[in-house]
């Protein structure tokens, strides 16, 4: 099994990378079929863990390799493409933030923040999390592509560990979106589908990912930081203000300190 996946093109490998990541986020989704309400409490430590797992994977999977490969295939100084792809990375969230639709967990309608619209509720909650699941794609989809380009820095062990890691944090992820949605009145199998949607974008941005590094070798450094930059956005503007939503900071700062243990150790440890 494990030579048939090394055997297979980085694109295709980035595409099942990210599959199983959206497999793991309709999984969570899934417990809207047996649970109505969850607990604010463990919502709250769920978000923590993921802006936990975001921030170890943004420095050990991405900000780090990126600094490594600029040393060893390039003259310039090794921090500017961290720098410059981290910036961009953060620039470009940054303006989908204001141009996308969404809603933040706890917030009205009236306070839907991108470009306004009469949508549904319960699709700009969903839009939220589909947001920062963005870059979760996209990293997963450049590491694979940078296994491709045959970098000492980069190895498949290193682009597996790190689909694992978002895996684990979009499971909680996805009975984050429908459960409070079946909480709203939103049929079970409707949160469903909301849930597990909002992972759909991960395989597209992951094979996007994959091709761009592929096709354009010498951008693989700033893509890696751009993904990094991407998430970190993710995780202050979204991630930590919403598991501090309903006062529960200790729950949440746990939560985040267990998530970036786990991607740590499975960083460290497989990649």
């Amino acid at each position: 099994m494990v030579n048939w996946f090394l055997s297979l093109d980085p694109v295709i490998q980035a595409l099942i990378g990210t599959l199983f990541t959206w497999l793991l986020t309709a999984l969570g989704a899934s417990l809207v079929f047996f649970f109505k309400t969850i607990n604010k409490k463990v919502l709250d430590g769920m978000l923590g863990f993921a802006a936990g797992v975001m921030i170890a994977a943004s420095f050990w999977s991405l900000l780090a390799p990126a600094i490594e490969m600029t040393e060893e295939s390039s003259s310039i100084p090794s921090f500017i493409p961290a720098l410059v792809g981290f910036l961009a990375g953060g620039a470009f969230l940054g303006i989908v933030d204001k141009i996308m639709p969404h809603l933040h967990r706890g917030a009205s309608t009236d306070n839907a923040e991108g470009i306004k619209t009469s949508w549904q509720r319960s699709i700009l909650l969903v839009l939220a999390i589909t947001l920062h699941n963005i870059p979760e794609g996209l990293a997963v989809g450049v590491a694979f592509g940078a296994v491709a380009a045959n970098l000492p820095s980069a190895t498949i062990a290193g682009a597996v560990a790190l689909a694992i890691g978002i895996g684990i944090q979009n499971f909680p992820e996805g009975a984050a979106v429908s459960i409070p949605l079946r909480r709203e009145g939103v049929s079970r199998r409707k949160s469903f589908f909301y849930g597990q949607a909002s992972g759909v974008v991960e395989p597209i941005a992951g094979v996007l990912g994959a091709l761009a590094v592929i096709v354009m070798k010498p951008i693989l450094p700033y893509a890696l930081a751009f993904a990094a930059g991407a998430m970190i956005y993710v995780v202050v503007e979204e991630l930590i203000p919403e598991s501090q939503y309903e006062k529960h900071s200790d729950i949440a700062t746990i939560g985040t300190l267990i998530g970036f243990a786990v991607m740590m150790t499975l960083d460290v440890a497989l990649g």
